[in-house]
């Protein structure tokens, strides 16, 4: 209705009108809602200049589309370099398959990137707690930024004693993506069980419910650096990154959103990327839409691929 993209709308708004779209329930022993009309008030100096720099330079991206775990060695190799041509300095490597087999492929990513450039594991839930630890500690050597979901998601307290334990390494604890409600979070922000707040534009209760979560993380002084794919969360959580930086956040140190290059083609407004950053939208809206052609083709079930998919036996359709 007011022509803008949403990151637009809410960077416009006014501290006060902002904070009253926002629910403080179970969240008020971690921040109250003056506090954040207070921070909002703070941070108003600059806005100007962090949405043109934003314009100018765009949004730092890392990819995860060089280290899936069964990528072989000369693939991881051939992508990182192609990426590392395209203007990508960040970088996330799947981990937890053998140990064995992620030291070379760590040392594989190293010799490719340098260590000048920012590497990251994601273990997406594979470990116990001190199976977590012990692995990590293997994986030092190579300078991790992070662990991304070294554990079960809701476990709050193995998470600290991850970050306890590794931190002293300089590896940080990332979590967040499956983290369903601003209790959670809040939880994982006053335990210090979370180095990086990795937020999750469909997984919890929209954007007022993110605004609260990107609010309790800068109180804590938590970089929020969002989870994405190519499914249309790309497209979403640059909004909700862009916001950050220019009225909550700003600054880009250690802020980072997650970049996965596939899937976009079936998109409206696809992401754009530009020198490793995401370039700022200007299309009026949040996710702006599925191509019609591709709901035609994929909805399910009866979607002409899916049709196809169970005329050749591909696929047997739900009784």
């Amino acid at each position: 209705m007011e022509g803008k993209p949403l990151w637009k709308l809410l960077a416009d708004m006014e501290p006060e009108k902002l904070v009253s779209t926002i629910d403080f329930r179970y969240m008020e022993d971690a921040l109250t809602k003056q506090e954040a009309i207070e921070l909002l008030k703070s941070r108003q100096a600059g806005k100007a200049d962090r949405e043109a720099e934003l314009k100018s330079a765009g949004f730092p991206a890392y990819t995860t589309s060089c280290g899936w775990l069964d990528y072989p060695d000369d693939k991881i190799r051939k992508l990182a370099t192609e990426a590392i041509s395209q203007g990508m300095e960040r970088f996330k490597m799947k981990v937890g398959g053998d140990i064995e087999d992620d030291i070379r492929r760590a040392k594989i990513f190293r010799e490719t990137i340098g260590y000048d450039r920012l590497w990251m594991v994601d273990a997406n839930q594979k470990w116990e707690v001190q199976e977590s630890i012990d692995w990590m500690k293997k994986l030092a050597p190579y300078k991790p930024l992070w662990i991304e979901e070294p554990t079960n998601p809701d476990d709050i307290m193995g998470h600290a004693a991850i970050a306890e334990a590794l931190n002293p390494l300089g590896i940080a604890v990332a979590t967040g993506e499956h983290c369903q409600n601003r209790v959670m979070f809040k939880q994982f922000l006053k335990g210090k069980a979370m180095q990086y707040c990795q937020i999750d534009a469909c997984r919890v209760g929209g954007v007022n419910e993110c605004i609260a979560i990107i609010l309790m993380a800068a109180k804590y002084n938590i970089p929020v650096c969002p989870h994405a794919g190519g499914v249309g969360l790309c497209e979403l959580v640059q909004h909700l990154s862009i916001f950050d930086y220019i009225s909550v956040g700003c600054s880009l140190k250690n802020r980072m959103i997650e970049y996965a290059d596939h899937l976009h083609e079936h998109m409206e407004a696809p992401v754009k990327i530009k020198n490793g950053c995401y370039v700022v939208p200007t299309v009026p809206g949040y996710l702006v839409g599925v191509k019609e052609e591709a709901i035609k083709q994929f909805e399910y079930p009866m979607g002409s691929e899916w049709q196809r998919m169970f005329a050749d036996g591909t696929f047997e359709p739900d009784v």
